[in-house]
């Protein structure tokens, strides 16, 4: 039988956690969204990471279709959301090319909330589509809200004693 959280042991906890999360939020350093990888080497690693990803999504909606699958609700959204990490992992590749592999694009910071994305040869319709392909989030975190729902649905529809709740 589970056991139930002790009323006094969280009370303790309390001023440790109120603590932690002062110190973070009161002591703020640099939030950096994007990371840099250090070397060719590094940049080819991960380019070949966004491919393995990129392929075993799509092998994964392949495999789900052939079962059938997909008509089922909590599958058909991993389909979407796996459909999703197919696009970031195309934009993300694409990123990276462009500025850490053939260096087509510069990005210059201009303080505060401005930066300038310069590209090779005075190409502007190519740095649009930099700072476009760099809104990555707007891919990835669609398909991780899909993946959510899409597990959420499955684990809905299991049994208690399937999952765990009714053994002991």
């Amino acid at each position: 039988m589970p056991m139930k959280p002790n009323l006094h042991d969280m009370r303790r906890f309390a001023p440790v956690a109120l603590a932690w999360v002062l110190t973070v939020v009161l002591w703020p350093g640099y939030a950096l969204a994007t990371q840099g990888h250090a070397g060719i080497e590094g940049v080819w690693v991960h380019q070949f990471a966004h491919l393995f990803f990129l392929f075993s999504m799509m092998l994964l909606i392949y495999w789900l279709r052939q079962a059938g699958l997909v008509k089922v609700p909590g599958w058909r959204y991993i389909q979407y959301a796996a459909m999703f990490f197919i696009l970031w992992n195309v934009d993300t590749f694409l990123v990276h090319f462009l500025d850490e592999q053939i260096q087509a694009v510069r990005v210059d910071n201009l303080g505060g909330w401005q930066i300038r994305v310069v590209a090779a040869g005075g190409r502007t319709w190519l740095s649009t589509v930099y700072y476009l392909a760099k809104m990555d989030h707007l891919l990835c975190v669609p398909a991780m809200i899909f993946l959510m729902l899409g597990l959420r649905h499955m684990l809905k529809d299991v049994h208690p004693a399937e999952s765990g709740k009714g053994v002991r």
